[in-house]
């Protein structure tokens, strides 16, 4: 059976910030597949170990900056000016697997979902939650549906 990561980070306490750890806990059982869920407000060097075993990696983090209501694409290991900061990028962390474990990390993909209000103690927005919603519908179609690849 596939081992898939769901791997959704942001600060349950700044808003909409809250999207990324919002998805995984949401997110239900996949086409048969097993999957691990895990949830951080922030990627450290650390969850390097935390990559091992799986099939496949989705990343899913909030972000100002994307289209709404959100982007997916795949990401590749890189190194990147959030190498040597307190916190990473999936693309620094998978660069950092590369190096440590010597071999290619699994197919790995980045969901980020537009959010738009990220200050300290306000909940998830509307337009947010309906994004939320939006990207967990693209997330069960494109596993669930036999026509389309998951890879």
């Amino acid at each position: 059976m596939p081992k898939l990561l769901l791997f959704g980070y942001g600060n349950p306490g700044r808003g909409d910030d809250s999207l990324g750890p919002l998805f995984v806990e949401s997110i239900n059982q996949i086409n048969g597949r097993h999957i691990v869920k895990l949830v951080d407000m922030q990627l450290l060097i650390e969850h390097v170990t935390d990559l091992l075993g799986f099939d496949q990696i989705l990343f899913v983090d909030a972000d100002m900056s994307c289209r709404v209501p959100f982007e997916f694409a795949a990401i590749t290991a890189e190194k990147d000016s959030s190498y040597t900061s307190h916190t990473l990028t999936p693309a620094a962390l998978l660069f950092i697997y590369e190096h440590i474990y010597r071999c290619n990390p699994p197919p790995s993909y980045l969901l980020r979902i537009r959010g738009y209000h990220f200050e300290l103690g306000h909940g998830l927005s509307k337009q947010a939650h309906k994004n939320l919603h939006a990207a967990l519908r693209y997330v069960h179609n494109r596993y669930l549906n036999p026509h389309h690849s998951s890879t």
